[in-house]
């Protein structure tokens, strides 16, 4: 097993850690916060949009499932990457499109998608390429979230329908039970 990691921002992270946590080769994803300027954040500092941190997942991967690149395809189609600070209502920098790379291999494999994402887009793209700074976990009653309460409101009108898309989308790459 070849074991990577990647930490992704895509909006809101309990959208992006239900996607994750249902594809086959992930190892674990924890929804986090990074690339800001303040250390040990909280949750409610990063709302407040001052911090600089986004909200993230970290994702690992057994990349011998399972390719950064396909890790970063299923990113790109699961949420909306020309949109700045901002996914659906959920507006403010902490909700920016980004990837924070580890290595410099991870960011070679990252600004080829993103040239294609742009190709596709007619130039769009506003995904933020940096490497990963100050990463924080986030509070433990935001990990696992979307699993835990489906029937929660945000949870039930917005990552729901996207859980669904991305599993009609991507079933060749779906978790067996």
């Amino acid at each position: 097993m070849a074991i990577e990691t990647i930490t992704l921002g895509g909006g809101c992270f309990w959208c992006v850690e239900a996607v994750f946590e249902q594809v086959d080769g992930v190892i674990s994803v924890e929804s986090g916060y990074s690339n800001g300027h303040v250390k040990q954040p909280s949750y409610q500092q990063v709302c407040g949009g001052d911090t600089g941190h986004a909200e993230v997942v970290r994702v690992q991967f057994d990349n011998s499932k399972i390719s950064l690149r396909e890790v970063l395809e299923i990113f790109f189609a699961t949420h909306d990457p020309t949109t700045l600070n901002r996914q659906g209502n959920d507006v403010g920098p902490q909700y920016r499109s980004g990837v924070y790379f580890h290595d410099p291999a991870q960011r070679a494999v990252a600004q080829a998608v993103i040239d294609e994402a742009n190709a596709a887009t007619g130039g769009r793209v506003v995904t933020e390429l940096a490497a990963l700074e100050n990463y924080w976990p986030a509070e433990a009653y935001h990990q696992h979230y979307f699993a835990r309460n489906p029937n929660q409101g945000y949870c039930a009108f917005v990552v729901a329908p996207k859980v669904a898309e991305f599993r009609k989308t991507f079933q060749s790459k779906l978790r067996t039970a």
